[in-house]
């Protein structure tokens, strides 16, 4: 098996290969998904789960069913970002395939993945395109650009493959973390994930700062992921009602990336399109019956802001790539979900046009 993995290894370009998957409550998700591990071509010589405090019997399925796979326990669930810091950091290789509970690679995906990766030392993220497994000929997440607004804006969301813009493997800004290969020792030296965030904007916060410092990140359209059930409480796919945690971690989390990745200058010249957006985003909140859970997004992004200001200290000082060189004006994307006709249409052509406008002008200002 060493002779099989080393020679696989040579293959790819980028050595052996660590695969994390970060779990909690994935009881259900995670035998398919260590199933496709299994299955992978290319030189994985580890599997990592972290396992943030489940008590739905995830440890004692992986301690019966896949007793190959290293469990590290995080003490309790503080989301996503810190397990995957975690994971990275005692992966034994530099480049790691990190994977979601719910995330089910096909066969050929690491290969692929890699061969783009090893094809630029620039190359920070290589990213898979994910589909819907209850729909897989539909994109759900394909990277995107970012919106000076503080969002993604989202390429080939929700779009037939067969319609979906791009072929082969291309630069994008932001990767959206489904299943990304990621050079692990290029997103720890940034900080790696930022733990505050514990779920929503956190790839957008990241991608954000690798292509700040010169990065690259890709996304290879011909390997596939299959996402499935996504974070209960958190996600949102369908009606009828936006959960109102994911109204708070907008609400703290979108200010957070902004307030530290954003020169003045920028904050200065954007501010009237981030206000706007700011109170369609309120509004939008309010007609949800969760107020509440904005204001208390913006108590929490205020409570953090002595550690925000000494990672924002960290950032600024190494970027090189200027805020008017990596930011758009749209487009704004809308979960179809939440897309509407009549009235609440016009609203969001008329958002999305203001802040593109906007931005036109603003551009010419920011740093």
């Amino acid at each position: 098996m060493d002779a099989e993995r080393a020679s696989r290894a040579a293959n790819s370009g980028l050595g052996p290969v660590s695969v994390v998957v970060v779990n909690y409550q994935g009881a259900a998700y995670l035998e398919e998904c260590l199933d496709a591990v299994r299955s992978l071509a290319g030189a994985v010589d580890e599997v990592i789960v972290v396992d943030n405090a489940s008590t739905d019997g995830s440890v004692a399925l992986l301690r019966e069913r896949f007793p190959d796979v290293r469990v590290l326990a995080m003490p309790s669930n503080e989301g996503p970002c810190p397990a995957r810091n975690a994971g990275m950091r005692v992966a034994r290789n530099r480049w790691v395939l990190a994977l979601d509970n719910d995330a089910v690679v096909r066969a050929d995906t690491l290969t692929k993945l890699a061969a783009a990766a090893a094809s630029d030392p620039r190359i920070a993220i290589a990213q898979p395109r994910s589909v819907f497994a209850s729909e897989p000929t539909r994109v759900h997440y394909d990277g995107g650009a970012f919106h000076y607004a503080g969002l993604i804006a989202l390429r080939n969301f929700y779009r037939p493959i067969e319609t979906a813009e791009g072929r082969g493997t291309i630069d994008v800004d932001c990767a959206v973390a489904v299943a990304l290969l990621v050079d692990r020792d290029a997103l720890l030296a940034l900080g790696g994930y930022d733990e505050t965030m514990f779920i929503l904007f956190e790839d957008l916060d990241l991608s954000y700062r690798l292509r700040a410092t010169g990065s690259r990140i890709v996304s290879v359209e011909d390997a596939i992921v299959l996402h499935k059930g996504g974070t209960p409480g958190i996600s949102f796919r369908e009606g009828p009602r936006y959960p109102g945690s994911r109204v708070f971690f907008h609400s703290r989390n979108r200010w957070t990336f902004v307030a530290k990745c954003y020169r003045t200058r920028t904050i200065l010249a954007a501010l009237p399109g981030l206000a706007l957006y700011e109170a369609a985003w309120f509004a939008f909140s309010l007609a949800q019956g969760h107020a509440g859970d904005w204001w208390r997004g913006k108590r929490a992004f205020l409570a953090l802001r002595d550690r925000r200001r000494a990672e924002r200290a960290r950032f600024q000082a190494v970027r090189t790539v200027p805020d008017r060189d990596l930011l758009v004006g749209g487009p704004l994307t809308i979960t179809p979900a939440l897309k509407a006709t009549g009235a609440r249409a016009v609203v969001d052509a008329v958002l999305s046009g203001a802040l593109r406008s906007w931005w036109w002008i603003a551009r010419r200002i920011a740093g």
